[in-house]
């Protein structure tokens, strides 16, 4: 049942039972009729198709959806905003939109674009699961005997990520992580788990557990029992939380400058380290500073830090121009050269009369707004935090984001 009144069922079975789609939708029609209703019966490959056949009582050939949706404007797609757009580009049909390249499609719309260009062309607008229930896509060598060296593991990697990324695609997949596992004489079992987003390519994969195999064997944890090395009989990827593969949005004209850009992270990342190379995320948090963090190329932000709310004590719009690395040292005076304090109902010991911060020349302050306190895991004694902000504006002109925490005054942002 899609909607009162709209039923969709698969016809393939039904109709060889019933001598075809016609006999089909003529026994459909008798019997809701003998109840009292008015029916009309459409037939075609997918739902949005056999919906719209619905309105006309026609059964599309199997095979021909796409030919029989190309004469129907975009605004059936039901995305008032998508349709818009093409209309205005000179694609006012489906059939036209379903001209279009797929990559093309999905780099300038994104996986809601796809999915709309999918149904044009007459599929779903997902693609079904080749994954059986409960399939194990894990991909393993066995070393026999077994090896100590790196370059022979790091070799069968870079076989195994593409092994993997075959079996994704099979199955019509994508995972959000990656185990890295390996199997010791003795025993002893390795495992770390790797970020993956479906962006990784084989060889970026091939490089990680390079990284991987490296460091363990720089902390030792490839020791037996604080001896020599031991050695390595199994190395396994395992796909984590998996996912539909909807596709990736890239940049406009091409994927090229995308895959330098990556070519040139995962090289310098394979000189310098994964943490080498990051990129600026947003994130959760109440001050503008605790919002903007970094993260290593190929990886998402921790799911602690997302930028998803509620966030109880955010600064609001507008936000600053410039938020410094670290807090600045600042001292807040009132007119008599005393600090000012904040009490426990909010209260200022004093109206702010001159601004000092570090490295800047003392101003006069023009006016304030706040303060407003931020109390954050009070639940917590070891990382409860209490602060209060202030809004202030000087002579200068410029204005800053104050913080006052444990008695000292700091300057957080600059509203340039």
């Amino acid at each position: 049942m899609i909607r009162p009144g709209l039923l969709v069922l698969p016809a393939h079975g039904p109709a060889r039972y019933f001598g075809g789609e016609r006999a089909l939708a003529d026994r459909i029609t008798e019997a809701i009729s003998a109840v009292g209703f008015t029916v009309r019966v459409g037939a075609a490959d997918t739902v949005f198709a056999a919906a719209l056949a619905a309105r006309q009582g026609r059964l599309v050939p199997a095979g021909r959806t796409a030919r029989f949706l190309a004469p129907y404007p975009v605004g059936v797609l039901g995305r008032p905003e998508l349709a818009v757009l093409l209309t205005r580009m000179g694609l006012p049909t489906l059939g036209a939109f379903a001209a279009l390249p797929g990559d093309r499609v999905t780099a300038r719309f994104g996986t809601d674009g796809a999915a709309a260009h999918r149904i044009a062309r007459g599929l779903e607008a997902r693609g079904l699961s080749t994954r059986a229930p409960g399939q194990d896509l894990t991909v393993a060598h066995q070393f026999k005997p077994a090896v100590a060296l790196l370059e022979p593991v790091a070799f069968a990697a870079k076989e195994l990520a593409r092994q993997l990324h075959e079996r994704l695609a099979a199955a019509g997949a994508v995972c959000a992580r990656i185990e890295v596992a390996l199997e010791l004489t003795g025993g002893k079992r390795l495992t770390r788990l790797w970020r993956h987003e479906g962006k990784l390519s084989e060889l970026a994969v091939a490089e990680r557990v390079r990284w991987q195999l490296a460091a363990w064997q720089e902390t030792g944890a490839l020791a037996d029992g604080g001896g020599p090395a031991a050695g390595i009989v199994r190395l396994a990827l395992r796909p984590e939380a998996l996912s539909a593969a909807t596709g990736r949005q890239q940049q406009l004209f091409g994927a090229s400058g995308i895959a330098e850009l990556e070519a040139a992270a995962a090289r310098l990342q394979a000189m310098l380290g994964h943490d080498a190379v990051t990129r600026v995320a947003l994130g959760g948090g109440r001050g503008p500073a605790e919002r903007a963090i970094r993260v290593a190329f190929g990886d998402v932000p921790p799911e602690n830090r997302l930028p998803d709310g509620p966030w109880p004590g955010q600064l609001p719009a507008p936000y600053p121009a410039w938020v410094p690395a670290q807090l600045e040292q600042a001292r807040l005076l009132d007119a008599q050269g005393e600090p000012v304090a904040i009490s426990a109902r909010l209260l200022l010991s004093a109206p702010p009369a001159r601004l000092i911060v570090k490295g800047h020349r003392p101003v006069t302050v023009r006016g304030w707004a706040g303060p407003w306190p931020v109390l954050e895991q009070w639940w917590n004694t070891v990382r409860a935090r209490r602060l209060v902000r202030m809004q202030v504006v000087t002579e200068a002109g410029p204005a800053w984001l104050l913080v006052l925490e444990q008695g000292r005054w700091w300057a957080e942002a600059h509203y340039g």
